[in-house]
């Protein structure tokens, strides 16, 4: 498994490479003020690290405890990415529309098409994140046929 300071480094490098992406899209895409988006941004980001965190940790656990490793297929990635997506929108939803003034309708539109990037984002950053940064043995694990 991961240690606590390689989960620190990749959320810190998820989080900063997204925001570089996601604040200028959004301003075009939503027709937002800078700085509106900028407090949306920002904020979903830090709640973004948390919930990142959290659920890798809880995620990597239960993939120890049932496979005996963490190295996850492409189907697994898949899966994995969705439902983390998925429980941010939930947390998120709320405090956007809140922030916006908009109605929670509204706000699940933008949510999700701001979550849609993010999962694809977040799919291939952490493939990339795992072949940059492989933890020993996963070489093995690698040779081994995936149940």
């Amino acid at each position: 498994m991961r240690t606590t300071r390689d989960r620190i480094r990749h959320a810190l490098l998820f989080e900063i490479i997204g925001l570089g992406l996601i604040i200028p899209l959004g301003i075009v895409l939503f027709g937002l003020h800078a700085s509106d988006m900028g407090v949306i941004g920002i904020g979903s980001a830090v709640t973004a690290t948390v919930w990142n965190y959290v659920y890798n940790l809880g995620f990597d656990r239960t993939m120890q405890r049932w496979a005996g490793h963490t190295r996850k297929s492409l189907l697994l990635r898949v899966a994995h990415s969705v439902l983390f997506e998925a429980g941010l929108l939930v947390i998120l939803l709320p405090a956007i529309a809140w922030y916006l003034g908009i109605s929670l309708a509204q706000a699940f539109v933008m949510d999700l098409a701001i979550a849609a990037f993010y999962l694809a984002y977040a799919f291939v950053f952490n493939l990339a994140y795992d072949r940059a940064f492989p933890l020993p043995g996963w070489g093995e694990v690698a040779a081994a046929p995936v149940r």
